[in-house]
């Protein structure tokens, strides 16, 4: 039996019902021994050390249900976009307003890079910008010979410069979706959805897989992770071999690393079988810091970008529906054999179309194969309505909302892509609450900063960019939106016995905070500094 450790914080806020509030928590083994005053620990024999967290708030420790493992590599390239960021070092990285801007600095960035080196940059946001679209003519200004392919901030597109369509042999003759095209009926450069960037993306060595495969872009995760008091976080669209399996188990048991994994499978690449088959492989590899066995799914694309699929009336510009990743059929096919084998899925679905399609795949599959909780998570939900949130609730299906995207993208939703009425209600966290769906918001780090604290601020206060209110009818309580940065994103990871509250017997995971999210206005709520985490009993501040 291991020593006890009594945590003595300023308070404890526990998301725990029974006892609220707290000043004490005892630990042991890593797990919570006791909640409550100084003397909890006394029934079980007394502390045999003290913890002085006094000048912080204790919470448990924050869980990101969506993000993406290359969250930290991403800043091995040139930063294109039009926000200002934060890099896993503490670095600011200012934003660029102007394409003009794009260019000057992806000059300086060329500069940097040996001759037969490609240049990747990322983050690049258009829909921000007033000017025109990126074309592969401005890249063509950066070189004419070196490949350069800029990454949509989205991840669904990218643009490419003359040299790098060659390499894919894109070209006026080319009859591939997601190749745009010009007047003049040459590829312009933008390139929408998997089908059409792969190619250039394999020829110039963007292999995300491989970004994430090494100890340097692991600790840089874990470092974005407790910058942001996350103790539980997600890869949401892994591609895993026995290696990297291995290699991960060795680098998330170790003492140090603050933070517990969980990769989701994605589902490409093989048939339904194969990967069912997979995941299930995987799953048996599970340890207590990284958990494997569920599946990823992609179905549409980017609201930004046009290619997420919408219900009529569609987008507003006259812009065409978006791109199918999996087509209707393959996702009724992936459901049903991932729903056969009792592998949780997390499914993509930006769009209502691709929401109201995979409801009724997840439907069909319950009916053939029933599975009751199986707790599959549609993520993202941005055009959810409140009769697509109650059918969720009705099938048992969790809900990862995407809440930031009210203030990065909310004022170009009204303007450019779906119209005002309908991005008034976008990311309806109030109505999935509602409607009694297990609820969860998310970053989808890197598209946009880790931070749960700002997530809940932008699900609480939905405040744009220019300043506006974006449909205050879906605005939450700081109470609701903290549950649903804890308990409720680890009940879409099946967790919630283990993590997402400070009661006793589940897991000594917390975040030390600088104030009391409960006490500051909710228009403050984002400012609330981040001053350390505890995994397991270990502390590891900032």
């Amino acid at each position: 039996m291991g020593k006890t450790l009594l945590f003595h914080a300023k308070s404890v806020v526990t998301m725990d019902r029974n006892m609220p509030r707290a000043s004490h928590v005892a630990v042991r083994d890593g797990r919570i021994l006791a909640v409550g005053g100084p003397d909890c620990a006394a029934p079980w024999g007394g502390a045999d050390s003290h913890i002085d967290v006094s000048g912080s708030v204790l919470m448990p420790g924050f869980v990101e249900g969506h993000a993406h493992l290359m969250a930290g590599a991403m800043w091995d390239y040139a930063y294109c976009g039009y926000h200002d960021r934060i890099d896993p070092q503490g670095q600011m990285h200012r934003g660029m307003t102007q394409i003009e801007e794009v260019i000057a600095r992806l000059k300086e960035f060329e500069a940097t890079l040996p001759p037969d080196q490609p240049l990747v940059g990322w983050g690049f946001d258009p829909i921000c910008l007033t000017s025109e679209r990126l074309s592969r003519h401005h890249l063509d200004q950066v070189s004419t010979q070196r490949p350069i392919v800029i990454i949509f901030s989205n991840f669904h597109l990218l643009c490419g410069n003359t040299a790098a369509l060659d390499l894919a042999g894109y070209n006026a003759q080319t009859n591939v979706e997601g190749v745009v095209k010009g007047a003049d009926g040459q590829p312009t450069g933008e390139l929408q959805e998997m089908a059409a960037m792969f190619p250039v993306m394999r020829r110039t060595g963007i292999d995300f897989r491989a970004l994430t495969q090494t100890d340097a872009a692991l600790q840089s995760y874990a470092e974005v992770c407790k910058r942001a008091g996350v103790t539980t976080v997600t890869d949401l669209f892994a591609t895993l071999g026995d290696d990297d399996i291995t290699r991960l188990a060795e680098a998330t048991g170790k003492k140090s690393f603050p933070v517990r994994l969980v990769p989701a499978l994605g589902a490409i690449g093989g048939t339904p079988a194969e990967v069912a088959a997979q995941a299930l492989a995987m799953r048996e590899r599970a340890t207590d810091k990284l958990r494997l066995g569920a599946v990823k799914l992609m179905t549409d694309g980017s609201i930004q970008g046009w290619t997420a699929r919408v219900r009529a009336p569609g987008y507003i510009g006259g812009h065409p529906n978006g791109l199918w990743n999996t087509a209707p059929d393959q996702i009724f096919q992936l459901c049903e054999e991932m729903q056969r084998h009792g592998l949780q899925m997390h499914i993509h679905v930006n769009g209502d179309e691709a929401a109201a399609v995979t409801l009724e795949a997840l439907e069909a599959a319950a009916r053939k194969h029933p599975w009751p909780g199986a707790r599959h998570v549609l993520q993202h939900c941005q055009m959810m309505d409140a009769a697509l949130f109650r059918r969720a609730a009705e099938l048992g299906v969790a809900c990862n909302i995407f809440a930031n995207h009210i203030w990065y993208f909310g004022d170009q939703h009204a303007a450019l892509t779906i119209g005002p009425d309908r991005a008034r209600s976008m990311n309806a966290v109030r109505d999935c609450l509602d409607m009694g769906v297990i609820t969860a918001i998310h970053s989808d780090a890197p598209v946009t900063p880790m931070g749960p604290l700002f997530t809940a601020w932008c699900a609480v206060n939905r405040r744009t960019m220019s300043g506006q209110t974006l449909g205050p009818a879906q605005r939450i309580t700081v109470e609701e939106a903290l549950y649903a940065i804890t308990l409720g994103a680890a009940q879409t990871l099946k967790m919630d016995t283990e993590i997402g509250s400070i009661e006793t017997g589940k897991r000594a995971d917390f975040v030390l905070l600088g104030e009391d999210p409960l006490s500051v206005a909710p228009e403050n709520l984002k400012d609330v500094p981040v001053l350390g985490t505890v995994l397991g009993g270990e502390v590891h501040q900032l």
